[in-house]
């Protein structure tokens, strides 16, 4: 939830043109993240929330990659760009842990 805090503060500065373009997409790709982790753990089967987890790190993966290209367009200073990827790179390494847990149960289960 903090990155997309983080997304929503950054795009305030952001062109007014680029309030359907970019800033829409990079704002709409970080909060599918959470927001599929969440709807995935509520629903009934493992199988359900591995799918979920697949749609969440896809996210993560199209918000890195909005983030580059603000970062390209001088939308976002590199500082900011980097600060935002250890973040991503973090929520990556969670995303995976929790599939792997996800897993391990869904194996081990008669």
């Amino acid at each position: 939830m903090d990155l997309v805090v983080m997304c929503y503060q950054a795009t305030k500065n952001f062109p007014k043109n680029e309030t359907y373009g970019l800033t829409s997409q990079l704002q709409r790709s970080a909060v599918s993240i959470p927001a599929n982790i969440a709807e995935g753990h509520q629903r009934k089967y493992s199988k359900e929330f591995l799918q979920y987890l697949s749609i969440a790190y896809g996210s993560l993966g199209e918000l890195e990659t909005h983030l580059l290209i603000a970062e390209r367009l001088g939308y976002i200073d590199k500082s900011q760009a980097h600060a935002f990827l250890e973040e991503t790179a973090e929520l990556g390494k969670m995303i995976n842990g929790l599939k792997r847990s996800v897993e391990k149960k869904l194996h081990s289960d008669p």
